[in-house]
């Protein structure tokens, strides 16, 4: 498939004229062909007007239909082939193994989504039958489902060209629960977005579906965004990165005439907990996971572990001399960006300026302008706790190793701690009973709590949350990726005393689609 630089809006290529943007490789730091036509307010406006015509029939449409079109686009992704793995890898510098892995995610996200629709329990059908005889007051006949909140604007994400950008997971989700999508492609993955977005239109053509059930958007700066936002066509916002993009988005969104919700990931340093017994028994192999999930990927995951928390003593020292080792013949790879790699470089020398900061490590230069050397750091508690910016994401390789005296020092630290998307403990079974108060806090302060093992790394399925308290996300309630991502996109209706012929097909007494409800407060399929 050819990348022609042109923007996706419904089933019509236009070429942008408001400006001219070129992707770029930053292995190389040389640009890419082809240009890309930015658009402007009349390429958002007619993508808006078309979604807000596509949202009654797609949300409407069967079932089955929505499942396979969800299926459709992976097939589409996987056709695309090796062109796909080059573009994205070119775009990022990132190895082709790393975006083949994301392909097999971003499809299985895609069939999970499809599976979840079929299923049908998202839509929480619920019946509660007519009481007309009850006493002092009949109660009528009530029925619930969920239904889709309307057409939805996704910003792809820096770090994943494709499982958090255009058939990402905030896309699937939303396709998923019956709202058109709009994505404003990422200006780093340009071609990656074309060529997916592309599958995307194919998809919509061949099931037949409103054009505007999917456009894509290219633009030059925050206005094209900001305008997608402030769109009264738009119900609700998809959006992966900074925290400063994430509440500029949220300002926008909220001062709207109609508000409408901004479902933001934001930022996350993701501690890691090392209790005693674990530190003693394994502290060296602790060490070498640590290390490789801090320099995954370049540091560049939002599950990257910024922060370890562990008691004083030699053990902490053995840990802290085999991480240094391990850091120090670590090569530096190449970031996603000169713009997050400056801020990196910025960042990092800010925490290593700090007093009370020392650096232990630092891993070997890279030749390119756009490298990340993996940097190690070192504090106390004490210094964390007085100084705010040592919690701030740094979002590159690099982690702060903090030294407590005792276990509740380590639960001040978490007590301090902003929200995260995770938190990581390292015990062995002397350190249970440590570990218990540690655990009541951090459920207040993260979204997901790991036991042995590392961040790193996001299962694509019904029970995982990828989301926590402010700042990690915009809302603690959701998750972004995970079956339930599906609910950000929903909200519940209900038909009171509503004839048979009148009611939607989940909700009328037959039950035809064969659906799981909750009639009379009991879980069946009648």
């Amino acid at each position: 498939m050819k990348i022609t630089g042109e923007m996706l809006i419904g089933k019509t290529a236009i070429r942008g004229r408001e400006s001219t943007l070129r992707a770029l490789n930053p292995a190389l730091g040389t640009e890419l062909d082809p240009s890309f036509g930015g658009g402007g307010l009349s390429e958002v406006d007619r993508a808006c007007s078309l979604a807000q015509d596509a949202f009654d029939p797609y949300r409407e449409a069967d079932l089955e239909l929505r499942a396979r079109f969800l299926e459709m686009i992976g097939q589409g992704i996987l056709a695309l082939g090796e062109s796909l793995i080059d573009r994205a890898s070119a775009e990022t510098g990132l190895p082709k193994a790393r975006i083949e892995g994301e392909r097999t995610r971003t499809v299985g996200q895609l069939k999970l989504f499809a599976s979840i629709v079929r299923d049908g329990r998202w839509l929480d059908a619920t019946l509660d039958s007519p009481l007309p005889d009850r006493a002092p007051l009949p109660r009528p006949d009530l029925r619930l489902r969920n239904i889709p909140l309307g057409p939805v604007a996704v910003f792809g994400a820096s770090n994943f060209p494709l499982a958090f950008s255009v058939a990402g997971g905030d896309t699937a989700s939303a396709l998923a629960a019956g709202c058109p999508v709009i994505v404003k492609a990422h200006p780093a993955h340009l071609g990656t977005s074309e060529l997916v977005g592309r599958v995307v239109q194919e998809a919509v053509a061949t099931c037949g579906l409103h054009e505007g059930v999917f456009s894509l958007l290219i633009g030059e700066g925050n206005a094209i965004g900001e305008a997608l936002v402030s769109h009264p066509a738009i119900m609700a916002v998809g959006f992966t990165g900074s925290r400063r993009g994430g509440l500029a988005l949220i300002k926008i969104a909220s001062n709207r005439s109609v508000p409408i919700p901004v479902y933001a990931e934001m930022s996350s340093i993701n501690p890691i907990f090392v209790f005693p017994g674990a530190l003693a028994r394994r502290g060296a192999k602790l060490a070498e996971g640590f290390v490789n999930s801090m320099t995954l990927g370049v540091g560049q995951f939002c599950t990257n572990p910024g922060l370890v928390i562990a008691s004083a003593g030699s053990a902490l020292d053995g840990f802290r001399g085999m991480a240094s080792q391990l850091i120090s013949g670590k090569n530096a790879g190449t970031m996603l960006t000169p713009g997050i790699q400056a801020s990196y470089r910025d960042n990092l020398e800010r925490l290593s300026s700090t007093h009370g900061v020392s650096k232990l490590a630092e891993g070997q230069p890279g030749s390119s302008t756009c490298d990340g050397q993996a940097a190690l750091l070192s504090t106390d508690a004490e210094q964390f706790l007085a100084v705010p910016h040592m919690q701030e994401e740094i979002f590159g390789p690099a982690s702060l190793v903090v030294s407590c005296r005792d276990i509740d020092e380590m639960i001040s630290i978490a007590e301090k701690l902003e929200g995260q998307l995770t938190a990581s403990l390292h015990l062995e079974p002397e350190d249970l009973e440590l570990a218990r108060p540690l655990i009541t806090v951090l459920e207040r302060k993260v979204g997901r709590i790991i036991v042995n093992n590392f961040p790193t790394g996001v299962e694509v399925s019904y029970a995982m949350v990828h989301g926590g308290p402010y700042p990690a996300t915009s809302d603690s309630r959701t998750t972004s990726v995970g079956g339930k991502a599906i609910n950000r996109f929903l909200r519940p209706i209900c038909y009171q005393d509503v004839p048979e012929s009148l009611l939607p097909v989940e909700l009328r007494d037959a039950n035809p689609l064969f659906l799981w409800r909750l009639r009379d407060g009991k879980l069946s399929q009648s």
